[in-house]
């Protein structure tokens, strides 16, 4: 009998540990859902990815006169990478001239069609001066044989002597016409070949405008440093990107003195952002490093973005360490201090809920309790509450396994009264404090932050 009751007491045994460990564990992880109702300094912030950029920098561009050439646009054909550091005079591009030299042979064609026609305006002047000038001389001829007749007429009838004069008159008169036909000739054809001369010259002069302009379709360097690429509404100028005769900026070279952060910010947060806030900044590129920063210029104009659901509005931050490792086009995450609220109470936002009214689940003797508070401010991850909780309380980060059989426990009434009118004075308080600190700040240079932003800049003062 033994024999057959040890197996069966083994399995028993077996049986009930697989059970046990199978239970839902009570385990110290409950300690894990609840968070304290901290007390302290509330940073109120908006966060915000940007873009390192200089402050400054020299536009390195293509020709000038295009657009007076009649050239709209063209490509670029090579560019140095990125991050090339160049000498001032140094080669940068090379731009498309294709369209160029189509004008340049069209001027061509047209300075050869125009020789010929002054060849042929020439000639043609040639054989009409002589033959008018055969005609003067033969003319001329026959006038000494009217004089030699005339002389001769001396002795003779009257009648006769009166003809003789009158063909003499003749003559001379035919003469003197063709005189001036031969005068008005000559005008006229110098004329002519003076207007073919001018539009020689106009053509030579629209030649040597495009021999100067394809020397600039080789982009030079106007000074030391390192080339970044420019940005247009397409993204950044790279080779085989379109060149615009109204913006020919095919890179810059950044003064890396003085950088500052181009980033957007939605529409919802934009309201909180203001020139001169602090900015807590972090470059992906160095994680480690944290850098200072404060709000300088702010937009007034939303635009509309690719990769953003909704309008955003361009904001500019300043950098207030010069780290040489810092580097333009470097991306950053900027963490914008709208506010700094002193002595608040306030919780994860996890730990909110709303339906009707606003709550938490506080833990209360050891036991979760359903209570209405009253919120402020917020956070990325915090909210502040200013009624219904006390520092040191414990709130639940998820909602505990009886919550539906809870009740609510309510505020006051005339104490929700009074919280919600305090409120209103205080961000009132808040915001005028925020005009009158804005006010103050001295107003910097307008910082040129290229790439086609339409968006235009709120200078405060």
């Amino acid at each position: 009998m033994k024999k057959y009751l040890l197996p069966l007491g083994g399995l028993l045994l077996a049986v009930a540990a697989i059970w046990w460990f199978m239970q839902p564990a009570e385990t110290e992880d409950a300690a894990v859902l609840l968070a304290p109702v901290r007390q302290g300094e509330f940073l109120m912030n908006v966060i915000a990815t940007g873009e390192l950029q200089a402050k400054r920098s020299e536009k390195i561009t293509g020709p000038s006169g295009m657009r007076t050439n009649q050239i709209y646009q063209t490509s670029i054909t090579d560019l140095v990478p990125e991050g090339t550091m160049v000498e001032e005079g140094d080669y940068v591009a090379t731009l498309d001239k294709t369209e160029l030299d189509t004008k340049i042979k069209e001027i061509l064609n047209e300075m050869d069609k125009i020789n010929t026609k002054l060849e042929a305006a020439k000639i043609d002047t040639a054989i009409e001066m002589r033959g008018l000038r055969d005609q003067v001389i033969n003319m001329d001829f026959g006038m000494r044989e009217k004089r030699l007749e005339v002389e001769q007429s001396a002795y003779e009838a009257p009648m006769v002597i009166q003809r003789a004069e009158i063909e003499l008159e003749r003559s001379q008169r035919d003469l003197d016409q063709l005189k001036t036909k031969y005068a008005l000739s000559q005008e006229k054809a110098e004329t002519q070949i003076n207007e073919i001369l001018a539009d020689l010259r106009s053509q030579q002069i629209k030649l040597t405008r495009l021999q100067d302009l394809a020397k600039e379709f080789v982009v030079k360097a106007p000074k030391d440093g390192m080339v970044i690429y420019a940005r247009n509404w397409d993204g950044k100028v790279k080779a085989g990107s379109q060149l615009r005769a109204w913006d020919p900026v095919v890179a810059e070279l950044p003064d890396l003195s003085e950088m500052i952060s181009k980033t957007y910010v939605n529409e919802v947060d934009i309201s909180r952002v203001r020139k001169g806030q602090e900015v807590k900044m972090k470059v992906d590129a160095f994680p480690d490093n944290e850098y200072s920063g404060a709000v300088l210029q702010v937009a007034n104009i939303g635009e509309q973005l690719r990769n953003y659901d909704s309008k955003v509005f361009e904001v500019i931050i300043k950098l207030n360490q010069n780290d040489s490792i810092l580097r333009p086009a470097m991306t950053t995450s900027n963490e914008i201090i709208t506010d700094v609220l002193e002595d608040k109470l306030f919780i994860p936002l996890e730990a909110l809920y709303k339906d009707s009214i606003t709550f938490v689940y506080k833990q209360e003797n050891g036991r979760p309790v359903k209570q209405e508070v009253i919120t402020s401010w917020t956070n990325e991850n915090e909210v502040v509450i200013a009624q219904g909780l006390a520092a040191g309380d414990q709130v639940y980060l998820t909602a505990p396994a009886n919550y539906d059989e809870l009740e609510l426990q309510p505020l006051a009434e005339g104490i929700r009264i009074k919280t919600e009118s305090d409120l209103l004075t205080e961000k009132e308080e808040r915001r005028e404090i925020a005009n009158q600190k804005e006010a103050s700040l001295v107003a910097e240079e307008p910082v040129e932050t290229g790439g086609g932003s339409d968006g235009g800049f709120m200078i405060m003062f």
